[in-house]
This record gives C-alpha cells, sequence and structure tokens, in this order.
C-alpha cells in the first residue's frame, strides 16, 4: 500500500508540475534541443586554453554567442520590414490621391495583355478607382492586424530570451544532468533505456544539423541565382532564404516573391529562370538531401525521416522539425530491438556506457545505484 500511495502521488505531482508549466513546455523543449545540439560545441569552449574548466564563463560565452547568431538576422531583417513598410505607406498615399499607372509590360502579355490593362485602369488607373480598391487598408481591421502583429512579436522576444536562460543553466548544470537523464533511464529500463537516450540526442543533434546545413547551402546558391536574375540585394535575399529554408519548402515564398517582382519589372524570362531553378533546388535538398542527411546520422531509413519532419511540423509545429525524426529513430530502434528479440531470444543487447567530457581525461558514467542518495 504504501509503494501503491506513493506512485500515485508522485503521477498526481507531475501532472500538477505539467498543468502549471505546460506554457512552458515548448520553451523548455526548446532549450534542450539547442542544448543537445551545440553540446560539444560547449564541451570543445571548456577544454580551450582560456576557458579551461570556468563552466560560468563558458555557458554565459555560448549563449550569448547562440543569441547573437538568431537575434542579429531577424533584427536586420525588422529593420527593413519597417522601413520597406513606411515606403509602403508612402506609395499608397499616393495611390489613392493620383491613382496607379498600369505597367508597360502588361501590353506585352499574349491574348489577354489588353483586358489586364482595361482592369487594371478600371480598379487602380484613377484616384477614385485606387481608394475604392485600397480602402480596406484604412479600415480597423488592418490597424488591429498591426496591433496584434506588436504583440506576438514582443510575446516572440520575451519567449526567447527566456529559452536563452534555460540553455544557460542547462550549460551550466549540463554534467549532472546527463549522468542522472542516463541513470535515470537505466535504472528504470536497463541497458536499452541508455541506448534509445543516445539515439535520440544523436537524432536531434543530427536533424538540426541537416537543417541548418540545407538552409545555409539553399540560401548561398539561391543567393547566386538572385544575383544571375538581376535582383537588388542578392545577399540579403540569399540570407532569408537560407533562414526560411531551414523549414522544408519554405524557401519558395521567397524566390517565388523574388520572380513576381521581376515578372513586374517586365524581365519575364529571368523570372521564369529562377523560379524553375528554385523549385528544381527546392526538389532535391527537401527531398533527397534533407532525409539523407538526418536519417543517416541514426541510420533512419528515408520515408519515416521525410514522415518524420512533415508529421513532426503538422503536430508540434517548428518545434516537431527537430522532435518528429528524434520519435521516429526511437520507435526504430526500438523495432530493431523487438525484431532481434524475435529472432534470437537469448542474445541480450547490450548499450555501450557513455562517457561525459568535463576536463582532459572522459568520466565514466556513474550506475543508477550512485544516485540512490538523492544527489
Amino acid at each position: 500500500m504504501e509503494i501503491k500511495a506513493r506512485l500515485i502521488g508522485g503521477l498526481i505531482l507531475v501532472l500538477l508540475g505539467g498543468w502549471v508549466l505546460h506554457s512552458y513546455i515548448p520553451l523548455l523543449a526548446w532549450a534542450v534541443v539547442l542544448a543537445i545540439t551545440t553540446w560539444p560545441v560547449y564541451m570543445r569552449l571548456l577544454v580551450s586554453k582560456e576557458l579551461h574548466g570556468k563552466v560560468t564563463w563558458g555557458a554565459v560565452g555560448l549563449t550569448l554567442l547562440i543569441g547573437t547568431i538568431i537575434l542579429a538576422p531577424i533584427g536586420y531583417g525588422l529593420h527593413r520590414l519597417i522601413n520597406e513598410a513606411q515606403m509602403m505607406g508612402q506609395f499608397l498615399n499616393d495611390a489613392q490621391n493620383l491613382g496607379i499607372p498600369a505597367p508597360a509590360w502588361l501590353d506585352t502579355i499574349p491574348m489577354i495583355g489588353q483586358a489586364a490593362k482595361d482592369f487594371w485602369i478600371d480598379n487602380l488607373g484613377s484616384a477614385e478607382a485606387a481608394k475604392e480598391s485600397l480602402h480596406w487598408l484604412g479600415t480597423g481591421s488592418a490597424v488591429t492586424y498591426t496591433k496584434d502583429f506588436a504583440g506576438q512579436l514582443v510575446h516572440s522576444f520575451f519567449s526567447f530570451l527566456m529559452i536563452l536562460l534555460v540553455l544557460f543553466f542547462i550549460y551550466q548544470h549540463g554534467q549532472g544532468l546527463s549522468r542522472q537523464v542516463l541513470a535515470s533511464s537505466r535504472k528504470l529500463f536497463g541497458d536499452t533505456g541508455v541506448r534509445y537516450v543516445l539515439h535520440a540526442t544523436t537524432a536531434v543533434r543530427g536533424t538540426v544539423n541537416g537543417m541548418v546545413l540545407i538552409g545555409l547551402s539553399k540560401g548561398l546558391l539561391l543567393g547566386i541565382g538572385y544575383a544571375f536574375a538581376g535582383l537588388s540585394h542578392p545577399a540579403m535575399l540569399g540570407a532569408l532564404t537560407g533562414i526560411f529554408a531551414m523549414i522544408p519548402f519554405a524557401a519558395k515564398i521567397i524566390f517565388g516573391a523574388c520572380s513576381l517582382v521581376l515578372v513586374a519589372q517586365g524581365h519575364a524570362g529571368p523570372a521564369a529562370g529562377l523560379f524553375i531553378y528554385g523549385m528544381v533546388l527546392t526538389m532535391i535538398t527537401d527531398n533527397y538531401v534533407r532525409p539523407a542527411l538526418i536519417g543517416g546520422a541514426v541510420k533512419l531509413p528515408f520515408l519515416w525521416t521525410l514522415l518524420g519532419i512533415f508529421a513532426g511540423m503538422e503536430s508540434l509545429g517548428f518545434l516537431g522539425l527537430f522532435l518528429g525524426p528524434t520519435l521516429m529513430a526511437v520507435l526504430m530502434s526500438i523495432w530493431r530491438d523487438w525484431i532481434i528479440d524475435i529472432d534470437n531470444p537469448s542474445v541480450k543487447i547490450i548499450s555501450p556506457k557513455p562517457e561525459i567530457q568535463i576536463d582532459d581525461e572522459p568520466l565514466a558514467t556513474p550506475s543508477a545505484t550512485e544516485f540512490d542518495d538523492g544527489q
């Protein structure tokens, strides 16, 4: 009865803790993903001559570096967005006072060129028509949308600060946390539990590395395409594409918009070439290269890697982009162990004991019994 009461009481406390922290669980998960991905960098930082053994300074330095890497391009993009919004506001104000003349390239469109030009003149050619067509921009809904966007932006900023704070503490106490997680897994599930934890961390690290590598590569290649197409600021567009390219197929938004800009400027040929180039590049990287990079880290088949990426995003949003393949990797490990147990019931799967690097010498992971005193 005492054991049952302890289990029931512990379960109730866990559920209550989860209910209290439910809004912060995604932030904690993001911090864990970042910590697992950058842990090798952190360990190399600790063994360097400048920060040898200085855990706090190493955690502070790497946390600030990650925050700068993420916030710097976002801040620059928001600055450019504000400037472009001001220019767009001036353009719309002039359009409502003077109208928007039809572009010359409309006449060059085969078959529908004249009809398109007449439609443009009827709806935007005069001040009255433009004011009627653009009237919705001055309504309260646009103001409400702007306020909502600003509120979401402030909320996202403070959420990111919370992620960095949690990440700092994970760096600072990561050695003890990793030992406790491995010891708990061994005590609950045996050596196979340790192996599942190691597979999960490998899957997270492989997924993040694959996303970042694909994003940087696609941003670089499409940046070259922007330069050849004659777009202004190809480097900035390439960097923006690289950020969006970390999400499968999201880069289409950027190079598709750039293609429309080229069409509006009367460069239909470069626009078509850029769009086709971007579509082919997206199809190759998102359907073949990305799943191969992510699945190769944990020997996860192509199909399950792809399903983990898209199903994870559908269920958990952007966080599921990393947790989906991780879950698939653990499930695949369980499945392989099950098959081995069916084929060879006498074979015992033994997981290697991981080593945790602190200074110059590796420390073997303690057994579960060493944590019975609550340390």
